[in-house]
């Protein structure tokens, strides 16, 4: 566990490092990083390359012990940027670790084991850490997912594929590792992981988790943000909860509210998207599921960035999109960080 500082800069290609040079200018330099997160300019889908160049140019300059989480996907207003969770030698109100899970077979994706390997790499971080359960505002997962050559090798094995579909495995990794996260933080018991895979009627979700997928990995990086369990009320501090769909600018409202009335200052955004399942929202049909030229999510992130950069004021926040088990059905989880 460190205390952390947390910098945010934009950036001009998913290739530029530049970042790290600002970041020294604060009084940081590479060795301080606990994790790099970003959003890049691709199409966030199975073949976004901009997640994996990002991932390549940055693990090349960052300790081995941090991880990188890029999503991809800057629709609509949202900016390409990079965020960093780096050491500090003053505690500052917030805390981070990070980890990573062991690198998963093909079959693995997307099923029971993925989930309990992510929840038992959780629980032992938060463990070591000292991190209250309940002080947990964020965990950050970069999940793999299933290429057609994965797919091959699972049938080449004689089993079965959990999907043949590139895209909708993004989606089932992306759900195993929220179900870690619900069990990890006992939002779920351990008998009701296999239940949550398994029983499309009874889906599981947690208000802290944030996953998204990609094929530039074949573990999980694991990031979680927490309030210090040293200081009461630091510089930094962070709010979470949920938005119940899409549209939900009122709860946005009220953790802005929260900060004014503590004369702080947003510094990021957290947050999840996706087209709601149900293919309506608040009773009104929506589209974005049965476009054949633009996938969902990327009209979920683009729909959601906008709302939430309009009212924060800054359109380098972090929206990811496809928030299966991350928030409600159609919602997503959110997270706000801000200094005072």
């Amino acid at each position: 566990m460190a205390a952390v500082d947390i910098c945010k800069y934009t950036t001009t290609s998913p290739a530029d490092t530049t970042p790290l040079s600002l970041l020294e200018k604060e009084g940081y330099d590479a060795s301080n990083v606990v994790a790099v997160i970003g959003k890049t300019e691709g199409n966030g889908c199975v073949n976004d390359f901009s997640r994996t160049l990002s991932s390549h140019v940055w693990e090349a300059k960052i300790p081995s012990s941090a991880v990188t989480v890029f999503s991809g996907g800057t629709e609509g207003v949202l900016s390409p940027h990079v965020t960093f969770l780096v050491r500090s030698t003053k505690r500052t109100g917030l805390v981070a670790c990070s980890g990573q899970t062991r690198d998963f077979a093909p079959n693995e994706v997307g099923t029971e084991v993925q989930s309990r390997e992510v929840a038992g790499v959780i629980e032992k971080m938060v463990s070591e850490a000292g991190i209250r359960k309940s002080a947990v505002h964020l965990v950050l997962i970069k999940c793999p997912l299933l290429t057609s050559m994965d797919i091959e090798q699972i049938r080449a094995a004689g089993q079965t594929p959990l999907t043949t579909d590139t895209y909708e495995s993004m989606a089932v990794s992306r759900y195993a590792s929220a179900v870690g996260i619900a069990l990890a933080l006992g939002e779920i018991t351990p008998d009701k992981v296999a239940v949550a895979l398994h029983a499309e009627n009874e889906p599981v979700w947690s208000s802290r988790a944030s996953c998204s997928s990609g094929a530039e990995l074949k573990n999980c990086h694991i990031m979680v943000l927490a309030a210090d369990p040293q200081v009461e009320n630091g510089r930094l501090r962070a709010t979470s909860g949920y938005m119940k769909d899409a549209i939900d600018a009122g709860v946005l409202l009220e953790m802005l509210d929260k900060i004014k009335a503590e004369h702080g200052k947003v510094v990021q955004v957290f947050v999840k998207a996706e087209a709601d399942p149900s293919g309506s929202i608040r009773g009104l049909r929506h589209t974005m599921s049965t476009d054949s030229d633009i996938h969902s999510t990327r009209h979920a992130r683009a729909a959601v960035g906008g709302l939430v950069a309009g009212l924060v004021g800054d359109s380098a926040v972090y929206v990811s999109g496809g928030g299966e088990g991350q928030g409600p059905p159609g919602g997503g989880s959110l997270a706000i960080v801000y200094s005072v």
